[in-house]
């Protein structure tokens, strides 16, 4: 019988097994670059790597796995702290509204679920007070667990799609709209998305041709894509390689009303499709939803925007009807069915 723990300590053996996932989570990248499993892969290679780093430093195997684990869980205790001092920035640098206080109210449920998994660890206080309360503490805890690991999985994929590498030239650039400014003026988010699509643009030698996507919104006086227009048009793109998309209301309808657009135009070819960093997944995922082969390109954002910006992205993924069953049927077996074997159980 292989002995795993002689396994953990073969240097060889981690090797071939980290490149391997790695390329497996590579290779499911470039193919389907949509697909959430690939969230769940790239988990797998950073805690090999992980395993691998300190298997090389302790020589040992279950040292190798407290540390990884000690580590794990160190990082999983960060993970409120920061995104609580997130939220406060945002407050201090933007308005006070709900998209924007996302990071704060997650950070501080997080840190509630820490406090008492650590209540339920360390003490008897809670058995003490109600011989009921540990059940309901640990379905809390693993709510919140089960919800972070999703969250957290999504943030890494969001952040690795980012250092895929991409074709340099394109024959058409598709940009994502935004809201506007004073209701005609290109915000700072769409002035990224739009010198990202320039930087493109130049090193497809000025021969792409760029699609602006964004209706007009009940506060703006233009619609989206006519101020696009307008900022392009001022940074020397020609106007005839400029098609307006003035019709859509949301992420999908700008692929969809953009798809019909070049198809009238008999456009296509390498399709670049250039938005914020943060929702490059989203467009990736709906692009092959309506059999749109692209490759997202993120534009950067401000570091202190981008956590409650990934938030709302989590949320619109999964709260579509398939990514959706498929949360509540991991919520099932990872959650409820512990803790039915618990209360039920012999």
């Amino acid at each position: 019988m292989i002995d795993l723990t002689t396994l953990l300590e073969t240097p060889r053996f981690l090797l071939i097994l980290l490149a391997v996932s790695w390329l497996v989570l590579f290779a499911f990248t470039i193919l389907r670059p949509q697909r959430l499993f690939n969230c769940a892969l790239l988990l797998a290679a950073l805690f090999l790597t992980l395993l691998t780093v300190c298997s090389f430093l302790t020589r040992s195997a279950p040292q190798a796995l407290a540390a990884c684990g000690l580590a794990a869980a160190l990082f999983v205790f960060l993970i409120p702290l920061m995104l609580i001092w997130n939220g406060i920035v945002m407050l201090k640098k933007e308005s006070r509204s709900f998209h924007n206080i996302l990071s704060l109210l997650i950070g501080l449920f997080m840190a509630l679920a820490e406090i008492a998994l650590l209540l339920v660890v360390f003490t008897d206080l809670t058995r003490r007070v109600d011989p009921s309360l540990p059940i309901l503490l640990q379905f809390f805890i693993g709510s919140v667990l089960y919800g972070s690991a999703l969250l957290l999985s999504f943030i890494l994929y969001t952040l690795y799609m980012q250092l895929l590498p991409h074709l340099r030239r394109f024959d058409t650039i598709i940009v994502h709209g935004c809201a506007l400014l004073d209701g005609d003026r290109v915000s700072r988010i769409l002035a990224n998305r739009l010198d990202k699509a320039l930087e493109l643009f130049r090193k497809s030698r000025g021969r792409a041709m760029i699609v602006v996507s964004g209706g007009q919104g009940d506060d703006e006086t233009v619609s989206e894509a006519e101020a696009m227009r307008a900022y392009l048009l001022e940074k020397g793109v020609p106007d005839e390689q400029i098609l307006l998309e003035r019709f859509s209301r949301s992420t999908e309808e700008n692929l969809r009303f953009s798809r019909q657009l070049l198809e009238e135009h008999g456009g296509g070819g390498r399709i670049a499709l250039v938005t914020s960093n943060y929702h490059v997944y989203r467009c990736i995922l709906l692009a092959r939803e309506l059999n749109m082969r692209c490759t997202g390109i993120g534009a950067k954002v401000a570091w202190y925007y981008w956590p409650s910006a990934v938030i709302r992205e989590f949320a619109a993924v999964f709260t579509r009807r398939r990514y959706f069953i498929l949360t509540v049927l991991g919520y099932g077996l990872c959650v409820l069915l512990p803790l039915a074997l618990q209360i039920f159980g012999p």
